[in-house]
Parts: structure tokens; C-alpha cells; sequence
């Protein structure tokens, strides 16, 4: 299965996210198929940048986003969007 999910990057105790789309067996920080946007919680306010096409193109060929990727795309909009299209 396919994963919407994140992948820590940044120093020791400075962390920073990129929200990768990925094989639901490949490591936290392992090998991934795309990279759809960045997120740093250590801004203020957090910092959030998702491609929303590529977003809504992998929500739409059933990749899974987990519960902390789902949390950000209902934050941006993505699945308000994601819905009105299934609709």
C-alpha cells in the first residue's frame, strides 16, 4: 500500500518534515516515491507548503495519508477538496 506520511529531516532536536508519498513498508527515512511538500513546526506560525495537484492526485489513486499528514491536509484545505471531488 501507499502512504502519504512524514520524513524528518533537519539536525539533532531541530526538526523539519517532509510530507513524502511511499511504500507502507519502507523505513521512516528510507527511499520514497515523491515528495509533495515540506512542513516545520518550529516556525511561528508553522510553516506549511503542499502541492496540493500532486496531493489530491495521490489521495485520488488511493494513497493513505497517516493520522499526523491527515492533520495538515484538513489545516490547508486538501481534504475539503479531496471530498468535493469524490462527491
Amino acid at each position: 500500500m501507499v502512504k502519504i506520511r512524514l520524513r524528518r529531516m533537519g539536525m539533532k532536536k531541530q526538526p523539519s518534515y517532509r510530507i513524502v508519498v511511499c511504500d507502507s513498508k519502507a523505513p521512516r527515512d528510507g527511499k520514497y516515491i515523491e515528495s509533495i511538500g515540506f512542513y516545520n513546526p518550529r516556525t511561528e506560525p508553522d510553516t506549511i507548503q503542499i502541492d496540493e495537484e500532486r496531493a489530491l492526485y495521490w489521495l485520488g489513486v488511493g494513497a493513505q495519508p497517516t493520522e499526523a499528514v491527515l492533520r495538515l491536509f484538513e489545516k490547508v484545505g486538501i481534504m475539503e477538496k479531496f471530498a468535493k471531488t469524490r462527491a
